[in-house]
């Protein structure tokens, strides 16, 4: 059987100094331990993949941590952290309440409450998904979240918090996590690749970071499949084909044919992004987001708003130089039109050409209303 382990299990924070992209909530919780105010009952919420269990899971071993450091972290060495860290401890209860959303299931947890803790100060019961839970589950629940045993403390992690009941939400200290930035998450890649011995583009690490979209466990999905296929060498080609998505370069070029007021060359562009597969709704919000980017580079201090690598920054705040602000702002205003009448255009290819022959004829237009 293979040792291989995916790298959303084998990196996993261990503490909360590797927890990624949120630290105010890391720092709230470290205090809150310090200084012996811990709520009994929480509600991590947040979209996925953004570290809600992976902190629950490390608040609970910290807290039962007999020999903490100086900066409130487990020390991993102690009896409660290896049989934490083995799979093996009593002081930690997980729910899916995805698939165990009944009175019945939460009528075994409160029993599970009863039971006071053999090892360590605290008993940490995380309910993932929370918001799935049924009305008579969520009233079964209520009376034990309100008034619960000193020992036993209550996780509730949700992507959901609008559907979660009001007395339930009144209950519990609130923390909302953060969407994970994209230099933060690529700058975890450039690490992880480093430990595994695997050579990296900085811009194919950006690529994989923007494609999970603020999720830490996509882009390490992602960071795998992409290993998978290219071996220990990683570029932005190999990301750009593996998942099947528009270089940043068609985009220039087709900007700087417009420029030129070339036709023909943004249509032959176009044809070529069209036989490689790639669809048409996705070339023009892909489009409309780099006119955006120019936009925002018309200003150095607004340039650092752009969530890509270093070498391709600069790229946009050259661009941005040759092209008036005006120009920009017509630009979008048509790709917008584009990206609206889209799905109801009866032939999408020529709604598309269409919108890059405007896009070539803007110098014109903007001529003849400033002569």
């Amino acid at each position: 059987m293979s040792d291989y382990i995916v790298s959303a299990r084998k990196y996993r924070p261990q503490t909360f100094d590797t927890v990624v992209g949120q630290s105010s909530i890391t720092t709230t919780l470290r205090s809150a331990i310090k200084n012996d105010h811990l709520a009994q009952a929480f509600l991590f919420c947040g979209s996925r993949g953004v570290g809600k269990t992976t902190t629950a899971r490390i608040l609970a071993k910290t807290i039962n941590c007999s020999n903490r450091s100086e900066q409130v972290e487990a020390c991993e060495q102690c009896e409660s952290c290896t049989s934490f860290n083995s799979g093996a401890s009593l002081n930690i209860y997980e729910l899916d309440a995805a698939s165990n959303n009944s009175v019945e299931d939460i009528r075994t947890l409160i029993d599970q409450v009863r039971i006071p803790p053999q090892l360590g100060s605290y008993k940490v019961y995380i309910i993932d998904e929370v918001h799935m839970l049924s009305s008579s589950a969520f009233n079964a629940f209520l009376k034990t979240l309100e008034e619960p045993p000193k020992y036993a403390i209550f996780i509730l992690a949700t992507t959901e918090k609008h559907k979660i009941i009001p007395t339930i939400l009144s209950r519990c200290q609130i923390f909302d996590f953060n969407r994970i930035k994209v230099a933060d998450i690529a700058n975890h890649l450039a690490n992880i690749a480093v430990k595994e011995e695997i050579s990296a583009d900085q811009e194919a690490l950006h690529m994989i970071a923007q494609k999970a979209d603020g999720a830490l466990r996509d882009a390490l999905s992602i960071f795998d499949q992409i290993v998978t296929f290219a071996g220990n060498n990683i570029t932005l080609q190999h990301v750009l084909d593996n998942l099947s998505v528009l270089d940043y370069d068609y985009f220039f070029r087709l900007v700087d044919f417009a420029q030129k007021e070339d036709i023909p060359s943004s249509l032959l562009l176009y044809n070529d992004i069209v036989e490689k597969g790639f669809d048409g709704h996705n070339f023009i919000v892909g489009l409309a987001d780099h006119f955006r980017n120019l936009l925002v580079c018309k200003d150095i201090r607004t340039a650092q708003l752009l969530e890509v690598a270093e070498s391709v920054q600069n790229r946009y705040i050259e661009q941005a130089k040759a092209i008036d602000h005006h120009i920009i702002l017509r630009a979008l205003a048509i790709l917008s039109k584009a990206d609206v009448e889209y799905k109801g255009a009866k032939n999408q290819r020529l709604l598309i050409e269409f919108t890059l022959m405007q896009l070539c004829s803007l110098k014109k237009e903007m001529e003849k209303k400033n002569p």
